[in-house]
């Protein structure tokens, strides 16, 4: 036997070698198979060229961004009020190559078939190693739709979808690449946004206002400019709103402080106070809210990607721990019970990817397919509910999966395990995305009709899902009430058939499973609660390439 080192006291073994660099499109067949059946193939070699990226030097970035949190400037040493947001340097590198590779753009800067689908693909690889910067990077791309209803604002529209990044804080015409944040939630508000209370007062020229009021948050306080809600003459109304005034002078708005966030660190997120700041209408006075709803629709979207993508690098981070740590003799993932818990685990994964790029493509064909179009209206809201809420859990399971070493930043799981509730209460918490639902149901009828079309497609492809689309119909054709209180229970049910019914239809090995464990209820209340008759190999391979 050989002598030790000099202090030390043991042989490091037993340990996973580092989990970077992992290709994370080619990892992922479930995700390749959705974007063929979806609609994004012809893109797939900028999505393969991105996941790479993303598993190697996104994913070393990702640390230093995340835990050296923003700081905010209010004042620079003379005294002067500048309202800066300053950030590590791997934050701006990360932001760089994301926009360079279309994360924020894709959609309308390359406006084909199946765009739609995959920038959704880029966003879910990017928030896999970087939550964070999806923020200002979602409300870029999500803007421009508003953006499209006042001709006035066309160069922001083309610097917003731009393949350049430029941090500086100087006005967007010296710029060739701008971000866009958001100001909708107010203290005394919440969700309730039609209870704001800041006030936009018309100026002399056309479309021209002066604000005066808060948010209670301000999301992405660095970016260069705003879509925020205020109260006009008219009522509550959509504005563009600047850091720099159209005479080149700073605008008028003051950066309280920045939030102390749960998670989301490498992410600024803030209180603001405008004091006559300068803002330009979009849309029409009072009608605000039906103005950037089109904002709010792809951002919801974002969240469900984000929480698939939080799961899915969870799922990752688990396999390639259980694959190399050996327990009791053999390694952790060919111990039973293990199995059972990783298959379960890929299961949900799957499922959530595969609703996710549903309604990305939904999306994608909205503008030219009315049925599409309404799908994507209640979809959305059904899947933002049922995926988001999904994602906490299914990180604390894979966390067990390391044990300790779960627990540990190094890890990137307690980053995750932090991020995971945000996407359920960003852009309108469960509740309120299931009473959206309620009201697309009760008010569109075709929104219905959309959705139970989709469902049939997978009629008579598995008993279990057949008996569970009967129950639902009644409510789909609008013979059964679905009151408020139960609202929860039936967009579970919804979102659950939705999953069984792509993942049936794409005969997916993961869909039998899916229905027997979600839809027949072979299942407990925890994940690794399936019987002993599943093929936990097949799944699990399925989800993991060999190393």
């Amino acid at each position: 036997m050989e002598p030790l080192p000099p202090f030390a006291t043991h042989r490091v073994e037993n340990q996973p070698p580092e989990f970077a660099p992992r290709d994370l499109w080619r990892d992922d067949m479930a995700l390749r198979e959705a974007v063929a059946r979806e609609g994004g193939a012809d893109f797939a070699d900028a999505l393969a060229t991105y996941g790479a990226l993303a598993g190697d030097e996104l994913y070393r970035l990702s640390f230093d961004a995340h835990r050296d949190r923003p700081r905010l400037r209010t004042h620079d040493r003379f005294g002067q009020r500048i309202d800066l947001v300053e950030f590590h340097p791997n934050y701006h590198r990360i932001m760089q190559a994301a926009i360079e590779h279309g994360v924020a753009g894709l959609s309308w800067s390359q406006p084909r078939p199946g765009a739609h689908v995959a920038r959704a693909v880029l966003s879910y690889l990017h928030h896999q190693v970087e939550p964070g910067t999806s923020c200002p990077l979602t409300m870029t791309h999500a803007a421009i739709p508003v953006l499209r209803h006042a001709p006035a604002l066309a160069g922001w529209e083309g610097k917003a979808i731009s393949p350049y990044y430029d941090p500086r804080d100087i006005a967007c015409e010296h710029k060739l690449g701008v971000t866009l944040g958001m100001g909708m939630t107010e203290k005394q508000g919440g969700s309730d946004v039609r209870a704001n209370t800041t006030v936009a007062m018309p100026l002399g020229a056309e479309g021209e206002y002066r604000l005066v009021g808060h948010k209670w948050f301000f999301s992405a306080p660095m970016s260069d400019a705003f879509l925020v809600l205020a109260q006009a003459p008219g009522g509550l109304s959509c504005f563009l709103l600047p850091r720099w005034r159209p005479d080149g002078s700073k605008n008028a708005f003051a950066l309280m402080r920045l939030k102390d966030k749960l998670g989301d660190w490498s992410n600024a997120s803030s209180e603001v106070e405008f004091m006559d700041a300068w803002a330009y209408r979009i849309g029409d006075e009072g009608r605000g809210v039906p103005t950037i709803i089109e904002m709010v629709m792809l951002t919801r979207l974002d969240c469900m990607l984000g929480a698939a993508a939080e799961m899915r690098m969870a799922l990752a981070q688990a396999m390639h721990h259980t694959h190399h740590r050996r327990t009791f003799g053999k390694r952790l993932v060919d111990h039973a019970l293990m199995r059972n818990v990783l298959a379960d685990l890929a299961i949900e994964s799957e499922a959530a990817i595969a609703l996710a790029m549903r309604v990305a493509r939904a999306v994608d064909r909205a503008p030219y397919d009315a049925q599409e179009a309404a799908f994507a209206r209640v979809a959305t809201a059904i899947g933002k509910y049922w995926v988001c809420r999904r994602a906490p859990a299914f990180v604390n399971e894979a966390q067990e999966c390391l044990g300790g070493a779960g627990y540990i930043e190094e890890s990137l799981l307690p980053r995750l395990y932090r991020q995971a509730p945000l996407n359920s209460i960003w852009e309108g918490s469960g509740n309120i995305q299931c009473l959206d639902v309620m009201r697309a149901l009760q008010r569109e009828p075709q929104c219905g009709q959309a959705l139970l079309a989709e469902l049939e497609l997978a009629q008579h492809l598995d008993p279990d899902f057949d008996a569970e689309l009967n129950s639902l119909r009644r409510v789909l054709e609008g013979t059964a009430e679905m009151a408020e209180v139960e609202a929860r229970r039936w967009v579970e049910a919804f979102a659950l058939s939705l999953q069984a019914s792509l993942l049936l239809r794409s005969g997916s090995p993961v869909a039998e499973a899916f229905c027997t464990s979600r839809i027949a209820g072979d299942h407990g209340n925890a994940y690794g609660t399936m019987s002993r008759d599943f093929d936990f190999a097949q799944l699990i391979s399925r989800a993991w390439p060999s190393d």
